[in-house]
């Protein structure tokens, strides 16, 4: 096992002593401390480590400040906060640190627990176990490659399953692009989606992944599953009043079934006018098609938006998902939002799932479906074939 560099940021000495105590007994690490935040940038700038645990109220250079330091760096380690204010400022804390790009490993009240600890680690070693995320410069596309490539089926749907969390079984799938570059390889949508954007590509792109669901759709169904599919629909495009008379055209011109399809409207564009919003959003409806509120508790997601809008389904966004274990204030938002969608008659899905206490959480709060890594990532048509007869009888179904 790889032996972790860890910094404590803390200025008590007692609490220094305290920590390296229990982090001794949980194995063997390269421990250092450090008393403010001043003197920990000076540490990381000297060395990498792989963890920071700091405090949050220090004198000087208090703890989100140090965080705010800690973003500029070359090297950014993974950030555990510990601190005895109360769970929404630990909260509050983390989402300044995921906001600049640092990782959070945990979360940790004063007195500092064990089994905290234990965690922590627990957490420390998932994540450096993972495959690793290189994020390269993001290349620069011109428009006739992408054009080729969109022209070519270079551009693939992928699909990641949601499951139901009545039954345990896959009951639909989200599907997402991936670009099957002859040099680079698989790209994921980060890479590419800015310059699909940038050239207006944007429903080109709709229109590819639309035909290749509808085609995933049909070889399922010979083989006796029938899984309605979400496709990812920015809503700028609703500024063309038409689009759901084209949308429905092409999916009975090649024999989809609008119920079995729903759009999930995205957050990354916003209409000129609102009223093309909801124009859009009533006449996708009208045609049969499913309609998702995505990424809901995020960005302009709303709660007039929600009941105002004749949406089908419900999607949280990964940010309230991600260890809502661990907070109360999580926790019960979560409930709260699932109890609104369940009344409203909306199928409630939670995104971003990856350990089992969050999905046992969201089993207690009544969630209708969850999808993330914990269940699969996304994968090609002919995987997710192979998952659905991994899954059980297409009779089930």
């Amino acid at each position: 096992m790889k032996t972790f560099n860890i910094l404590i940021v803390e200025d008590h000495p007692f609490q220094h002593m305290y920590l390296q105590h229990l982090f001794s007994e949980l194995g063997s690490f390269n421990l250092e401390a450090a008393r403010d935040g001043q003197e920990a940038l000076e540490r990381l700038r000297q060395r990498d480590f792989d963890l920071v645990l700091t405090d949050l109220l220090m004198p000087g250079m208090d703890g989100v400040q140090f965080i705010q330091h800690l973003a500029g760096l070359r090297h950014k380690p993974g950030l555990a906060i510990m601190s005895v204010a109360s769970r929404r400022m630990l909260m509050a804390a983390s989402l300044v640190a995921k906001n600049l790009g640092v990782d959070v490993l945990g979360l940790i009240s004063k007195p500092v627990e064990p089994a905290a600890l234990r965690s922590l680690i627990d957490q420390l070693q998932l994540h450096h176990q993972a495959p690793a995320q290189a994020v390269p410069a993001t290349p620069e596309f011109d428009r006739q490659t992408l054009v080729d490539a969109l022209n070519n089926r270079a551009f693939q749907a992928w699909f990641q399953p949601k499951k139901s969390l009545h039954n345990g079984r896959i009951v639909a799938a989200e599907a997402l692009v991936r670009w099957m570059h002859p040099e680079q390889g698989v790209l994921l949508p980060g890479t590419f989606l800015p310059t699909i954007n940038a050239f207006g590509l944007e429903e080109r792109l709709l229109w590819v992944m639309l035909k290749q669901a509808m085609d995933a759709q049909a070889r399922w169904r010979e083989r006796g599953y029938d899984i309605p599919v979400s496709i990812n629909l920015p809503t700028h495009l609703l500024n063309s009043h038409d689009l759901a008379d084209r949308l429905l055209e092409f999916v009975l011109h090649h024999q989809g079934v609008p119920g079995k399809l729903c759009f999930e409207l995205m957050e990354c564009s916003i209409p000129e006018e609102l009223s093309n919003f909801y124009a859009g959003a009533c006449r996708l409806r009208m045609k049969g098609f499913g309609l998702s509120q995505d990424d809901f508790g995020k960005g302009y997601s709303s709660y007039m938006s929600l009941v105002s809008t004749p949406f089908t389904e419900l999607k949280i966004d990964r940010a309230l998902v991600q260890r809502c274990d661990e907070s109360e204030s999580l926790a019960s938002a979560l409930a709260s939002i699932v109890a609104l969608g369940r009344k409203l008659g909306l199928t409630v899905v939670a995104e971003g799932v990856e350990t089992p206490q969050e999905l046992e959480m969201l089993r207690k709060v009544d969630c209708n479906q969850v999808q993330g890594f914990l269940i699969s990532h996304a994968v090609s048509a002919e995987q997710f074939q192979r998952l659905l007869h991994n899954d059980g009888p297409p009779s089930a179904y």
